[in-house]
């Protein structure tokens, strides 16, 4: 296994555990605690993990964000599975806004198995997936995030997509509270997602169970402004208010 497959599985095991021990890391990944103890120090150095005395933790927690490559092993089952939901509610010819998520990417490599679909998106990774397949894709232009190398802010990006008009928005958020409001930790994100939203006739959210109340800095949107919440889970349980008619399973 190579260096950056080691930490991938790394973050993917922190995801779903929180917490783990050296001891743990090698019996899961099965190479050496040397091996182990040296990515740490790697990704601790990045400011992706907090090590402790004998174990480690994400470092996500204090603010950190994780790179789009790492990001997208996290839930990724769940993410797969939201996906396919999600695309089942697009039709042949729509245009679709892709913002630059995870949950958005595991769309897009969808979207081939549609006719016609035109895809617009602030997501250096979308489009770099869609470049192999016979799909029309728009890129929004912009600037490089400092936060997100993988995806595409600013003026130039707001600009771009506020003279298109699209059938759906496919995002995705960091957070959802029990009102039914969500959040994300960029505000350059989320005025370009701000943009797809108002432009868009269906807005199609994706959120897994693991962003359920979760904080997050800046707020984005709210289910009365989403046509459809994508998760892996009802929340009908979770939402003070619930519209479970919005819900699609994934």
């Amino acid at each position: 296994m190579y260096k950056c497959e080691r930490e991938d599985e790394i973050i993917a095991l922190l995801t779903e555990t929180e917490y783990a021990t050296v001891d743990y890391l090698v019996r899961k990944i099965n190479i050496s605690a040397s091996s182990i103890r040296r990515d740490l120090k790697n990704l601790e150095e990045r400011g992706l993990v907090v090590r402790s005395y004998g174990g480690v933790k994400l470092a996500n927690s204090l603010g950190k964000q994780i790179p789009f490559s790492l990001r997208s092993h996290e839930n990724s089952a769940q993410k797969k599975q939201m996906a396919k939901a999600a695309v089942g509610l697009l039709h042949t010819g729509d245009t679709v806004f892709l913002d630059g998520s995870s949950s958005a990417f595991f769309v897009a490599e969808l979207l081939p198995s549609i006719g016609g679909i035109t895809v617009i998106t602030n997501s250096v990774d979308v489009m770099s997936c869609l470049s192999g397949y016979d799909i029309k894709a728009y890129c929004t232009g912009g600037a490089i995030s400092e936060d997100n190398r993988a995806v595409l802010v600013g003026g130039y990006a707001q600009e771009f997509l506020s003279k298109i008009r699209a059938d759906a928005a496919i995002f995705s958020v960091q957070a959802v509270n029990a009102d039914g409001e969500f959040f994300d930790c960029y505000a350059d994100e989320v005025a370009v997602r701000n943009v797809m939203i108002r432009n868009a006739r269906r807005k199609i959210l994706l959120c897994d169970s693991s962003k359920w109340g979760k904080n997050s800095t800046f707020y984005q949107t709210s289910m009365q402004d989403v046509d459809y919440l994508v998760s892996d889970k009802s929340p009908v349980s979770f939402f003070r208010d619930p519209t479970p008619e919005k819900y699609i399973l994934g």
